[in-house]
């Protein structure tokens, strides 16, 4: 069924309906096609990764529904850098554009980024984009304690990947050599060049059948996704609402401080007055900054409606240059989802007033994953593994256990792990109680733990938060319990790298969420 008349004209409720639902369809096809080529557990097993559909201008308009709820602000913002580098006009049937620059892409330089244009009848007709954690970017291994940027491994500036369907053989052989697992992280980026292929096939297919034009039924989609959301603040009080949090920090606490001001159909969050950047890798871009602040109000405002651009336009974010929420480059950013994560719940606390039965208290995940690497049998390795802590509790409902938010990564099967690195797994169960006390309790963390048997010497770090600031309850409930990791049975402190032996037992306890309400 062939309908040119979507180019020129306005898309009626069921038609835009239908065409929109199977945008969404696209990209969750396309992201099953990217689990299913990639080499590493990281994208096969833990969802760290996103595809998203955007229009000529680089502009969002489906993502896949697994995806990690960050990528739907930062990829797009990541495009747009890279059309600035590399203007449609100039680019041909099969290129691929590339970047992991943390101020240009997701915040850090595992996420690499790849985007491509979509060709139809010679023209460009809507861009495919990914984005996936990779298991290895060289450097250090990826730690809390990092100093600056350099550290952290191969920065690739906005690049050709492919150019007209062949490899771009330098920037390949840059990257072949500078990871230590060269076989997933090039089998991971080819999983997402597929994806991409995917996705551009889905798009042609479906403006053959229908005549519709990409960018005429983006911006319909933007259009109401933005008059959505206007409308849902429209019914918030206006005024101005704050929130302080302290997190771990290292030799202070972290301070994360806002201020919510909602005005007729606009929000506009300021972070003043929290802490300044520092020499350690929890700073955090602006565009991760920006995102997990969207990601927070969407999910109060408007969660009902698929993430487009369009529902983040009425929302302006700003913190303070030099700021831990917007430091200075280099700054070094690899841990940013331990100060990024916990935005949310800052963005929760500070509308509590306003919507006390939407938001929900502060969760014991921001973030815990462990990060291995060493050589066993001659054989290098190099992995990540997330393990999560409790949910905070809301109004409705208790805490989940053991669940990422606000990402979405899932918990790393015991399978996958013991099959990637040489460990056996001694246990892994729910820590009971863990959750704060409340009306509706916080989720429990969970316990793990683990011997190494690499027969050389293995370095390992974590991403962990929750170890001396407990997450709080709202509403008079009570903090959840406290996160720990032990060696052979000793606290060690999994901000800092440690080598471990084999033979060697480590355990870890992930925190609780915080509850919602007083306990009955």
């Amino acid at each position: 069924m062939r309908n040119e008349r979507h180019s020129r004209a306005q898309f009626d409720p069921v038609t835009l309906e239908i065409l929109w639902t199977r945008l969404v369809s696209m990209v969750d096809e396309a992201a099953a096609q990217m689990v299913r080529t990639a080499f590493s557990t990281i994208v096969r097993d833990s969802n760290d990764y996103a595809v998203v559909l955007l229009d000529t201008r680089g502009r969002s308009l489906a993502q896949s529904t697994l995806s990690i709820p960050s990528f739907i602000c930062t990829l797009p913002a990541t495009v747009k850098h890279l059309l600035a580098a590399f203007p449609l006009e100039t680019l041909k049937p099969g290129d691929v554009l590339t970047t992991n620059d943390p101020w240009l892409g997701t915040g850090h330089l595992p996420d690499i980024n790849v985007a491509m244009p979509i060709f139809r009848r010679g023209k460009v007709v809507a861009i495919a984009a990914t984005v996936a954690h990779s298991p290895d970017i060289g450097g250090r291994l990826r730690s809390p304690e990092i100093r600056e940027l350099y550290e952290e491994g191969l920065r690739i500036m906005p690049s050709k990947l492919l150019e007209r369907g062949k490899p771009e053989p330098v920037l390949w052989r840059i990257l072949e050599t500078n990871v230590r697992v060269p076989e997933q992280v090039m089998g991971d980026l080819w999983a997402q060049v597929t994806a991409n292929r995917f996705l551009g096939e889905r798009v042609v297919a479906l403006i053959d059948e229908t005549g519709v034009d990409i960018d005429a039924l983006g911006a319909e989609v933007q259009r109401r996704s933005e008059s959505a959301m206007r409308a849902a603040i429209r019914e918030v009080p206006d005024g101005e609402y704050s929130y302080r949090l302290e997190s771990d920090g290292f030799e202070q606490p972290l301070v994360i401080a806002t201020r919510v001001r909602v005005k007729g159909d606009t929000i506009a969050v300021d972070y003043t007055g929290s802490s300044a950047q520092l020499p350690k890798a929890i700073n955090v871009v602006p565009s991760y900054t920006f995102a997990y602040t969207a990601f927070a109000l969407k999910c109060l405002l408007s969660p009902a409606v698929p993430n487009n651009e369009g529902s983040f336009k009425p929302l302006t974010v700003t913190a303070p240059p030099g700021s831990v929420l917007n430091p200075h480059y280099p700054a070094p950013v690899g841990a940013r989802a331990m100060t990024g994560h916990m935005l949310p719940p800052v963005i929760m606390g500070a509308l509590t007033p306003a919507l006390p039965d939407r938001v929900q208290a502060p969760s014991g995940s921001p973030q815990w994953c462990v990060h291995l690497a060493g050589a066993h049998q001659g054989r290098r390795f190099a992995t990540v593994y997330f393990m999560n802590g409790g949910q905070g509790a809301s109004a409705r409902r208790p805490g989940l256990p053991s669940i990422s938010f606000p990402s979405n990564l899932a918990n790393t099967p015991i399978e996958a792990i013991e099959t990637q690195t040489p460990m056996v797994m001694l246990g892994r169960d729910l820590r009971r109680g863990s959750g704060g006390a409340g009306a509706q309790p916080g989720g429990d963390g969970q316990r793990f733990a683990f011997r190494i048997l690499a027969d050389t010497p293995t370095t390992m770090s974590f991403m962990a938060n929750r170890l001396r600031a407990a997450a709080p309850g709202l509403n008079g409930g009570g903090d959840g319990a406290l996160g720990a990791v032990r060696l052979n049975g000793t606290p060690i402190d999994p901000r800092r790298t440690h080598i471990i032996n084999t033979g060697d037992v480590v355990e870890i306890d992930t925190p609780g969420g915080g509850g919602y309400g007083r306990p009955a």
